[in-house]
């Protein structure tokens, strides 16, 4: 990804890693609430007042979500149980003096034995948390599933079936992929504080209370009991309106009403609805990453995490769930959402089950007798199919054993699943039947989708992927339509930079103003592939965004910039949000990741020993990673300490001998050395690794090229740009190569395809009209 001319190679490594209407802030204690701030105080002080929240609350999971690990809270069989394992590892579990242990493969690759500190986690399995030397907790990879017997339960399970993890691979359970104080802990207790010493690479994590309470979701309660003894007391309460309160939960007057009968869906009258509920609950309801710490409650979610967009691996392109992302970022898709459903219309926060059993609980404002019946799901009532979540939320199941339902509440798509392959939920029940059977079925029950139903991104988002050559035209349509989710918006600004041109840049300054904060942080994103000086008129007024995932955003886009570029207020502004950035990154300071991404930044900054000095932090954190040697030989080569980048590259590629990037950065390295056939080799495997890369086949055509094998660069260039044939940079070289070779013929075609890509180029019309010339010529 290049991030500037001196640093042009780095990769981007993101630490492992919306709203919709407005930027709401949650409730907060007005002018009149005291000066100190509040502080935690223990459920027991809830309760004293709420206790039917309290007992709500005591049989759900949030309850459990962590605990010591003792005789009642350990669920799985430690009476000398033996599990044998994928790739010949046995695990025996055993208990002594009311302590439970595990025997198995430690960080050595040995047998060893060792002490079991915290349950994890209680439905559908549990997990069990390892001590480990500076501070950590590791969560062992074989866990207890809980189920009853009769379903499949009652056993022990391992969490990568099929796959052999052996230290140090990250993965494993010793590795930092395991570790609990930065992967879990967060989301899993009350005021939860990793406390991470760089220096010493330890933690001190603390938390307030073991398990998810009520602290965890309300915030610091310390300003609301005072308020509440007040009030008992009779005194004036001086901050009535927020209660004390540091996030205001409840949810806002009104009710859901059903004003169309015909239509059959409820509509919410009374007060505004905010997304405060939504702001609490994506904080581990989703797939993100946070950027600051210690975690502010009350703030809204894009000014503490970073969510994960459309990403191809995490969602199909359609926007339905792919890999483990949670709730958020398929709720935020939905109509439910934009019609201003919150999590507590259907799930009572407290006791965390349903509000009503099956359909009764769509049936609250979907009318029944509408939706509920056969002319509506065309399945035998009370069936499984009949359910209405089997159409519009089908599962996946993540961890071997824990179905998780698709909250984009979508209606089942076959036709495009005839068209991009995504899956719907007909053909997923009748695995007997073709995507254009179904669709025939639903055509002739509901007749063809409208615009309304119809997810109308996803072919977007698939010629995005996949490099089409409507791509950048359907990319730049999507970014700016007010009519589809902003995530999906965001998707498409995510995947614009690729293709973009004079063309499609007008959608992309018009999404730098949109109101959806997301929209805003990925067009900023977007404008990184611009040229530098181009950025500051863009990039400059989002400095002072209210949101700081926008201003983050806006940091990164200008870092580097020339200070010349900026008046003197957006110099302050820069200086201001890059303080912001570096202290997001540092949120993460135990992962190599983040070290990465530091020192592409020091790098724009022209601070090329700080950028060292992270990349060496990110290898003695762990001296495996591979990002952080192939970065730093490039930073090397920036130098010119040529010999420097050569030893890098031969220990990443020892470590990791098929990594891609590796590969790729060594092959260069070896033609700049004039051992042209050597790098030629090299990036050939490079382009073996990532079939999928344009820009990997086109840098391995040249290198063919320069050795003599012209056709060999061509058979390369059209295989690229038969996978992606938006890619203009492989259409150029191909229109180069035809001509050189003397087929005009095949070298017009090429022109011509790259003139759709780029119809106000006139470069490329004059090339059109000198290669016509000369074809008439003949």
């Amino acid at each position: 990804m290049a991030r500037g001319a001196a640093f042009a190679s780095l990769v981007l490594v993101a630490a492992a890693l919306a709203c919709g209407r407005g930027d709401e802030t949650a409730g907060k204690i007005g002018k009149s609430a005291p000066e100190s701030p509040p502080t935690f105080v223990g459920r027991s002080a809830c309760a004293v007042c709420h206790k039917a929240e309290a007992a709500a609350w005591r049989i759900s999971d949030h309850a459990r979500a962590m605990e010591k690990a003792t005789p009642p809270s350990v669920l799985g069989d430690f009476q000398g149980a033996r599990f044998n394992g994928h790739g010949g590892v046995t695990s025996t579990f055993t208990t002594r003096d009311e302590k439970f242990f595990v025997r198995t493969e430690g960080p050595d690759g040995k047998p060893g034995d060792f002490g079991i500190a915290y349950t994890f986690g209680v439905d559908p399995l549990q997990q069990y948390l390892i001590p480990f030397p500076g501070g950590r907790y590791q969560a062992f990879g074989v866990a207890w599933d809980t189920r009853p017997r009769d379903k499949g339960g009652q056993r022990w399970f391992d969490l990568h079936p099929g796959e052999k993890l052996t230290p140090p691979d990250p993965l494993h359970w010793t590795g930092r992929e395991q570790t609990w104080n930065y992967q879990c802990a967060e989301c899993h207790s009350t005021d939860l504080r990793k406390n991470y010493d760089l220096a010493k690479d330890r933690y001190h994590t603390t938390w307030a209370e073991i398990d998810v309470s009520c602290e965890a979701c309300h915030g610091p309660g310390s300003a609301h009991v005072s308020w509440a003894r007040a009030r008992k007391e009779g005194a004036p309460t001086s901050y009535k309106d927020s209660k004390g309160l540091v996030t205001r939960l409840a949810r806002a007057e009104g009710s859901w009403t059903l004003r169309d009968k015909k239509r059959g869906i409820a509509e919410w009258s009374g007060a505004p609805r905010t997304t405060a509920q939504l702001d609490v609950c994506a904080r581990c309801h989703a797939r993100r990453r946070p950027i600051v710490d210690p975690y502010p409650p009350g703030r809204p979610f894009l000014d503490t995490h970073a969510p994960a967009l459309l990403e191809a691996g995490l969602y199909h392109a359609d926007g339905q769930i792919l890999g483990e992302v949670y709730e958020y970022g398929s709720f935020i898709q939905s109509r439910m959402f934009r019609a201003g459903v919150a999590c507590s219309d259907c799930h009572d926060p407290h006791a965390l089950a349903l509000r009503k059993p099956g359909n009764a609980l769509c049936g609250q404002c979907h009318l029944p007798a509408k939706f509920d019946v056969p002319a509506h799901h065309h399945h035998p009532e009370g069936s499984e199919a009949a359910r209405c979540v089997s159409c519009h939320m089908p599962a996946r199941t993540y961890m071997v054993v824990d179905p998780r339902r698709d909250h984009s509440f979508r209606v089942p798509r076959p036709d495009l699943s005839a068209e991009i392959g995504t899956p719907n939920a007909c053909t997923g029940c009748h695995g007997d039947r073709s995507p254009r059977w179904a669709a025939g079925k639903i055509g002739a029950w509901y007749g063809p989708p409208s615009n309304a139903r119809r997810p109308a991104f996803a072919a977007a988002i698939d010629a995005g992927r996949r490099g089409r050559v409507s791509a950048e035209k359907d990319l730049a349509a999507l970014a700016i339509d007010p009519e589809q989710p902003g995530i999906a918006r965001a998707t498409a600004l995510s995947l614009l930079p690729e293709y973009l041109t004079p063309a499609s840049l007008p959608a992309l300054e018009a999404a730098l103003g949109d109101r959806d904060p997301l929209v805003r942080a990925s067009s900023l994103t977007a404008i990184e592939a611009l040229p530098i000086e181009q950025r500051p008129r863009l990039a400059s007024p989002a400095l002072r965004d209210p949101v700081l995932l926008v201003r983050l955003a806006a940091a990164r886009a200008l870092a580097g910039a020339p200070r010349g570029t900026l008046t003197t207020r957006g110099q302050s502004d820069l200086d201001r949000a890059l303080q912001e950035l570096i202290a997001s990154e540092r949120v993460s300071d135990e992962r190599p990741e983040s070290h990465v991404n530091l020192a592409i930044l020091y790098a724009q900054l022209g601070r090329s020993a700080d950028a060292e000095a992270e990349l060496r932090t990110a290898l003695r954190l762990d001296p495996r990673f591979v990002p952080a040697m192939v970065n730093l030989a490039d930073l090397y080569r920036a130098q010119g300490r040529e010999t420097d980048a050569e030893r890098q590259l031969q220990e990443a590629i020892r470590i990791a001998p098929d990594n891609a990037e590796a590969l790729h950065a060594l092959g260069l390295l070896r033609v700049r050395q004039g051992r042209r056939e050597d790098g030629v080799a090299l990036l050939r495997r490079a382009s073996a690794m990532r079939p999928e890369s344009a820009r990997f086949a086109y840098v391995y055509a040249v290198g063919l090229d320069s050795t003599g094998d012209r056709a060999g660069a061509i058979r390369v260039l059209e295989e690229a740009h038969r996978k992606r044939p938006a890619e203009r940079e492989v259409l150029s070289a191909l229109v180069s190569y035809e001509q050189a070779r003397g087929d005009r013929r095949a070298a017009l075609t090429y022109a011509e395809q790259l003139l759709k890509l780029s119809p106000g180029d006139p470069q490329v019309r004059a090339l059109i009209e000198s290669l016509r010339r000369e074809m008439g010529a003949r």
